[in-house]
């Protein structure tokens, strides 16, 4: 019998979000006081995705607070199998202050080499979320998992929080890994023959943490991961 276990399912839609709402893609909230994450040589990280941790409702997930996920704009997407916070960052704010304007983000941004070529990065335009509660199932590498009624309308399975995580290679963690919670998972996806996020040749990209760090906001030790076929 497969195994099961408890998940939130995350829906990419296309209402368009403000700097303060869950989307994957787009422009990330910034502080008044803050900046864009960078990397070691300077260059700026763009937003991967962002969340609303009061619209997830999954413990040990954050009950309130906003979450984002950056990673470096290159051929590599901020990297594979790594838990060094440099060309990707975790990044939470326990609250955001309104007064905080779009107009005030995109002044503090400025071009990477690799911002004018757009297929290096993952999400391809800007996607609010909607989160709902799921289960994911414990595969082997080659076994699929059947869709529900709810993600075969949105031709998408495999974005989620919590629960198994799916890869199209191997985990990359060993037995005795601290990283055991799934922060975030995000796939690659079509709809009506457009790609709407797409790591690789059809891959998925994950996030790990550990629980008891979770618990305690700590976000310094992450492991960020991505395969593809």
């Amino acid at each position: 019998m497969r195994k099961k276990k408890a998940c939130v399912k995350i829906i990419l839609n296309s209402i368009k979000p403000s700097v303060f709402e869950s989307k994957a893609g787009g422009l990330g909230y910034i502080p008044h006081d803050g900046d864009f994450p960078c990397d070691q040589e300077g260059n700026q990280l763009r937003l991967l995705a962002q969340m609303d941790c009061a619209q997830v409702g999954f413990p040990p997930f954050p009950e309130s607070g906003l979450l984002q996920f950056w990673i470096l704009n290159d051929e590599l997407y901020g990297g594979i199998d790594i838990t060094e916070q440099n060309t990707f960052r975790v990044i939470y704010y326990p609250e955001t202050d309104p007064t905080v304007t779009r107009s005030e983000i995109q002044a503090k941004m400025k071009q990477n080499d690799n911002d004018y070529d757009d297929e290096y990065f993952p999400v391809l335009g800007e996607y609010g979320m909607s989160f709902y509660p799921g289960e994911s199932t414990k595969l082997d590498w080659d076994e699929p998992e059947e869709e529900t009624e709810t993600e075969s309308i949105y031709h998408q399975k495999n974005h989620q929080i919590g629960g198994y995580p799916f890869f199209t290679q191997s985990d990359p963690r060993s037995e005795n890994d601290p990283h055991d919670f799934l922060l975030f998972q995000l796939d690659s996806e079509f709809r009506n023959h457009q790609e709407i996020v797409l790591w690789g040749d059809c891959g998925v990209a994950n996030f790990f943490i550990n629980t008891e760090k979770l618990k305690k906001l700590d976000f310094t030790d992450v492991l960020y991961h991505w395969d593809c076929c």
